[in-house]
């Protein structure tokens, strides 16, 4: 056993034949005491040496023992150089500060850590932004969305017009997994796709990963997109918000108990129906019309070693017409967190996580009235381990586990012809342990690797049907609680490698596989709120994603300059479609409506970005097919899928002209989504029927608009700061196709017209933020 444990220590680097010491502690923000995630700190007397923090602000460093000057820094922060004598474990717990001129000058910067952290760090590029990343870029209605801003990066692209929904190298919008405070939302979007979820004021920062995922992530076969709440300032009391014409937030900081604890409160309601409330048609004076999301956070340092946060998002949707329609939706989220500091190496955090997304509509009075509701709900349990093993050697390593209530649909009516009709419960355990290194090998060579079991039980109480290959139900068998029905499980081998050629280039390669076990049912375009949540049964099989990737990366210009060159190539198994003439709404048969296929997405993706400087902003390209193959489907050709869009090209460019005045701008172009229309017509018994020929074989209109941003900063007072920000959604009024239907020429009956349907010409919007101190 000891040669064993030897052996094991040797293959990880360490040596123990050396006299060392590990220091270790935390840093943060010195004016509000929020944790700085990756800041860096270097030990100035050694080449390539340092530590990062983790996601909580905790850092470890093991080094010979002896005298260190370590230098501390964050971007946006002024550095800090400190000398240690290193004896023995050390705790040195760092706060460092915004200096003034950056305070006065913001600039944009869309990866975190040091300054040429792209090009030395194990994995591949993660796309990671901040609230102070987007102030100033132009979005629909003036509202600052750090999901809109993501649609601009490289292999990114946006579900539709004004859409918060998006597709990430060519996977669907269900195979995103999105968290905030580690807990998955389901619908991350407002009025049907036109805000996101995320209230940019109650936003710490937001990563987001494409490739080189690590393994403590699971669920999801193409991305995942990870947002952090702030924590609240410890230090004082604060006040901020934003006055918009179509929404309005405010948030409230400070202190539970100073230096130890702090709050956050964030409100945020749009009022489109308050504007109705002015009409003299009495049925839209009852119109409602209207969202809000409510951030709450609050933490608290019980010991040095000890931490814990609970925090939790509630967003709800409502839209309704007098008493003839309503339609309602929305997320809850809860996250009880415990940190502990073992010891000086290793991390530990726990988590209690509760998750739950539902939607209603009915149609009708009271007394003929039908109502329809679905939901689906979560309570997972985490827990994830950081042990440091050596500067060269880092691990993460834990499991979580997840149980699953879903409810597809029931049908209430007050007409009592109707039934009430409910689709049966379904339920599901999924759960997941990994491990994970990261290591670095010499001056050049960076290697991040790991493994991940998913498992998934699809289990009872409930009835599972058996069907042939034509759909048609064979068998059903009864299930008691708890009893399992069918089992899947996947070994999902991740890893990521740097080839640091030099301090402004290098080469990296990574290689993932990921497994899905939920799916996302929908017969619309784009996602919607009414999209059915299925869990993997008997019959539904789990999707898995197989990617490789090739980077390269160069900086340029002291680091003003920044190239990102990525080539992907990813495999999809079990991509899920529907036989001609499926029937989602409550149905419980569904899955025999179900046929299975695969898919394969590439492409090329370039940014070129400017860093530094009163100019900045970046130009991103991609390049990329997604196609898909199912045998039931297009004759068992290979077709488009619907979010396989060739060419998408963003620039954004940001100018500060003074310290009053920034000036923005985007163009956006991209071409049209793949669309099945029909390809003629032809008369059955005097009704004209449409005649399709090929899944997705037609285009959208390629899609291109500018947007015009302007914000300004009025004269800034020791404890009060506050701008105005005026933006123009696309400025030359580009009549872009949201749809196009046919229907006959009324002026020629034999003939077929097309009528495209655009929904914005000319957006402008004005919003007035404040921050009082």
């Amino acid at each position: 056993m000891k040669q064993y444990i030897t052996l094991l220590f040797t293959l990880l680097g360490l040596n123990l034949l050396a006299q060392s010491s590990t220091i270790s502690g935390t840093v943060k923000d010195g004016e509000n005491g929020e944790d700085l995630f990756e800041a860096l700190i270097i030990v100035k007397e050694l080449s390539n040496t340092g530590a990062k923090t983790n996601a909580y602000g905790f850092y470890s460093l093991t080094l010979p023992n002896g005298t260190y000057t370590l230098i501390v820094r964050a971007p946006g922060y002024d550095h800090k150089e400190i000398e240690v004598e290193l004896t023995s474990n050390k705790r040195m717990d760092v706060e460092l500060f915004v200096p003034s001129a950056v305070k006065e000058i913001q600039e944009v910067e869309i990866t975190a850590t040091k300054e040429n952290d792209n090009i030395t760090k194990s994995g591949m590029a993660v796309t990671t932004l901040t609230p102070k990343d987007i102030e100033t870029i132009p979005v629909i209605f003036g509202e600052k969305d750090i999901v809109k801003t993501l649609q601009l990066t490289p292999g990114v692209k946006a579900a539709g017009e004004g859409n918060a929904g998006f597709y990430v190298r060519g996977g669907g919008a269900d195979q995103n997994l999105v968290l905030i405070d580690e807990a998955p939302v389901y619908n991350a979007s407002h009025l049907l796709g036109f805000f996101s979820v995320f209230n940019s004021d109650a936003i710490k920062d937001v990563s987001l990963y494409k490739s080189g995922i690590p393994a403590e992530y699971g669920g999801r076969a193409s991305s995942v997109m990870d947002v952090k709440m702030k924590e609240g300032n410890n230090k004082k009391f604060g006040v901020s918000g934003g006055l918009g014409l179509i929404s309005s937030r405010l948030t409230v900081e400070g202190p539970i108990v100073k230096d130890k604890g702090s709050f956050i409160v964030s409100g945020r309601r749009s009022y489109l129906d308050l504007f109705l409330k002015a009409s003299k048609d009495q049925d839209l004076k009852n119109t409602k019309l209207y969202f809000y999301d409510l951030n709450l956070k609050a933490n608290y340092k019980i010991t040095d070693r000890d931490r814990i946060f609970l925090s939790g998002y509630f967003g709800r949707d409502n839209l309704s017409f007098s008493d003839i329609f309503g339609f309602r939706w929305g997320n809850a989220t809860g996250t009880l967190r415990w940190n502990r500091i073992i010891n000086e190496k290793l991390f530990s955090n726990t988590s209690v996580i509760f998750s739950n997304f539902n939607y209603s509509f009915d149609i009708g009075a009271d007394d003929e009235k039908f109502g329809v509701s679905a939901s689906i709900q979560d309570w997972n349990v985490k827990q994830d381990f950081n042990y440091y093993a050596n500067r060269n050697n880092s691990l993460k390593f834990g499991f979580n586990a997840i149980y699953h209530t879903f409810k597809p649909g029931e049908l209430n009516s007050t007409v009592s012809a109707f039934n009430q009709l409910k689709v049966a419960d379904q339920y599901a355990l999924e759960f997941g342990v990994y491990a994970q290194n990261d290591q670095k090998i010499g001056d050049w060579f960076s290697i991040m690797y790991g493994i991940r079991y998913s498992g998934f039980n699809y289990m009872g109480k409930g009835t599972a049907y058996e069907y042939d290959e034509n759909g048609v139900k064979t068998n059903e068998t009864a299930y008691k609680d708890f009893e399992s029905i069918k089992y899947h499980h996947f070994l999902e081998p991740r890893v990521s490698m740097s080839f640091i050629l030099s301090e402004k280039n290098s080469i990296k390669l990574a290689y993932n596989r990921n497994s899905q076990f939920l799916h996302q049912l929908s017969n619309s375009t784009t996602s919607s709120p009414t999209d059915i949540w299925v869990p993997s049964t008997n019959n539904v099989k789990p999707q898995i994603a197989d990617q490789i990737a090739l980077g390269y990366y160069r900086n340029f210009v002291d680091n003003t300059y920044a190239l990102t060159t990525e080539i992907y190539y990813k495999h999809l198994s079990n991509q899920i479609d529907y036989r001609n003439g499926a029937n989602l709404f409550l149905n419980e048969e569904i899955e025999g409506g179900l046929v299975y296929g695969k898919g394969r997405t590439y492409g090329l993706e370039i940014q070129f970005e400017k860093r530094k400087g009163k100019f900045t902003g970046w130009i991103s390209y991609t390049l990329a097919r997604s196609l898909r193959q199912f045998d039931a489907i297009n004759g068992g050709k290979e077709f488009s899928a619907r979010q396989d869009r060739i060419h998408d090209i963003a620039i954004v460019a940001m100018y500060r002209v003074s310290k009053k005045i920034a000036l923005s701008s985007n163009f956006i172009y991209y071409t049209g989504d793949a669309v099945t229309f029909p390809s003629g017509k032809y008369e059955v018994n005097g009704t004209i029927v449409p005649y399709y020929t090929e899944r997705n074989g037609y285009r959208m209109p390629n899609y291109h608009r500018l947007d015009l941003g302007m914000t300004v900063y009025f004269k800034e007072r020791p404890k009060f700061e506050h701008n105005l920000n005026i933006s123009i959604y696309n400025v030359y009024a580009r009549e872009n196709a949201y749809t196009i239907r046919f229907e006959e020429d009324q002026d020629n009956p034999g003939k077929t017209k097309a009528i495209q349907t655009s929904l914005f010409r000319i957006v402008p919007s004005i919003t007035y933020n404040f921050n009082i101190k």
